[in-house]
């Protein structure tokens, strides 16, 4: 009776990277600005309809409040429940040694910092504004975990023989399949020292190029 009991505590105290909201400070820096922003029923239903017509269900949203990044008029990213489900694969992964490519609002991070089997992350962000708006955050609630540093993912290199047990590359704003060609460049580079490593976003920029590539076909038969 005793080991049942244990074992249920031990499921209740795992980690559902869903239920995890960011609660980074609102701020702006330069361009950049973090900000909260509510979702109504209406706004939902037309969100979700549209996304149903473009096969795209799975990126529905529910009403609620939320939190996004943006750089002047772009949403740079947000935590919305379809966003946080594009990092499911690399937060299964992660553990150890971690090296990511991309600050942002700092979701990935929070979840991380939350595992155990995590030991250090490493990120690498280009813009002083993004660092500034919510590195403290995160160096504050973390500091013997998290290590940033300002600079450019295409052209970092890490410390001489150090490997990662994994690294996830986060530095678009939206789905596309332009991303591809910079997806490969930075996991070609992070090769050598990474034991996994993973791309925001891959898979459905790899099916909007398949469907784009089909519908050129089809112009090219017309």
């Amino acid at each position: 009776m005793k080991k049942r009991n244990k074992s249920k505590i031990r499921r209740s105290r795992r980690i559902n990277p869903i239920e995890i909201f960011v609660d980074v400070p609102k701020g702006r820096s330069g361009d950049w600005r973090i900000e909260r922003y509510a979702v109504s029923e209406r706004d939902a239903l037309m969100f979700n309809i549209r996304n149903e017509c473009r096969y795209a269900s799975d990126r529905n949203i529910k009403p609620g409040t939320y939190t996004r990044l943006m750089c002047r008029y772009t949403v740079v990213m947000s935590d919305t429940p379809a966003e946080k489900r594009d990092h499911i694969e690399f937060i299964k992964r992660a553990k150890g040694q971690i090296l990511i490519n991309g600050l942002g609002l700092g979701y990935a991070i929070e979840v991380c910092c939350r595992k155990g089997t995590v030991e250090h992350i490493t990120v690498i962000e280009k813009s002083p504004d993004v660092i500034k708006l919510s590195g403290p955050h995160y160096l504050k609630r973390y500091p013997d975990k998290l290590t940033i540093i300002q600079a450019d993912a295409f052209t970092w290199e890490p410390p001489k023989g150090m490997r990662y047990d994994a690294v996830w590359h986060d530095i678009w704003n939206n789905h596309c399949s332009d991303n591809l060609v910079e997806m490969d460049q930075l996991e070609k580079k992070s090769q050598g020292i990474a034991d996994w490593q993973g791309s925001w976003g891959r898979a459905r920029c790899e099916m909007l190029s398949f469907i784009e590539s089909r519908r050129y076909g089809v112009w090219m038969l017309n």
